[in-house]
């Protein structure tokens, strides 16, 4: 059989490079050896894998194409995140995606391990046309609410961008610019522009606290990233309130009257 001219070692190599043509793969699946099956078999599920990214990202591309098809050529997506910590700011993203440099495996950044999540950062500061980040902190976050917080991280952010966008696709928000926009519901699922603020707003907000953990190491902010979890309330109670804590949320708040 000819595939077995090749030994398992080179086999693998080609297929690692992709460096192999349909008539070696169709010789290869006629291959016995146990070791080019396990190989194929990893190769095919890539191949299922690659094509699932794919379609996803066609999917989520859709409604970018719609604007630029009636002549909308700097489309954002805007997203927020940290609207239900009780510590640290609210930070929202504004970002410009280059169609000519697609970044495969963009979606909702809840859904990504870290690793994936700083992987698809990189890409985005490497290729995306602009990128906008807006910041807004406890103490305002209080005096604002938490409502009205978010749209101004958002309205900064689109505000900060380096090439004036032309249209918005913003999730599930209204932010107070002038400049056409549509809201969707669970965006980051729907749009690559949403998808690429929503992991530059939580890659930057997690670094955020990260760095504010080293300011305050007894309450495990690089963990927890400002959210109630048990921890967090433990070290509220026995720690106190932080001048990062949000003094108008629930939790904080009614440690304050203890």
């Amino acid at each position: 059989m000819s595939g077995q001219s090749k030994s398992i070692k080179e086999i693998e190599r080609m297929l690692e490079e992709e460096h192999y043509t349909n008539e070696d793969w169709e010789d290869w699946k006629q291959d016995t050896r146990k070791g080019v099956i396990r190989l194929l078999a990893r190769e095919d599920k890539k191949k299922q894998e690659k094509r699932k990214v794919l379609k996803m990202h066609e999917n989520m591309s859709v409604l970018e194409a719609h604007y630029r098809e009636k002549g909308r050529l700097s489309i954002a997506g805007v997203d927020e995140v940290g609207r239900g910590p009780l510590a640290g700011p609210v930070v929202a993203s504004a970002v410009i995606l280059d169609p000519e440099v697609p970044i495969l495996g963009l979606q909702d950044s809840k859904k990504l391990s870290r690793a994936k999540l700083n992987d698809l950062f990189d890409k985005i500061q490497k290729n995306a046309i602009a990128i906008g980040v807006g910041v807004v902190k406890a103490t305002e976050i209080d005096e604002l609410n938490i409502y009205q917080a978010t749209k101004k991280a958002m309205r900064q952010a689109v505000e900060g961008l380096d090439v004036q966008a032309d249209f918005l696709l913003v999730d599930a928000m209204h932010i107070p610019v002038q400049i056409g926009q549509e809201s969707l519901i669970k965006g980051d699922a729907r749009s690559v522009s949403i998808a690429a603020a929503s992991i530059v707003a939580k890659v930057t907000r997690d670094r955020m606290m990260a760095r504010l953990a080293e300011t305050y190491p007894d309450y495990g902010f690089e963990r927890h990233v400002g959210y109630g979890t048990k921890e967090h309330l433990s070290a509220l109670d026995k720690f106190g309130i932080t001048n990062e804590h949000r003094k108008s949320f629930a939790p904080v708040r009614d440690r304050l009257n203890v």
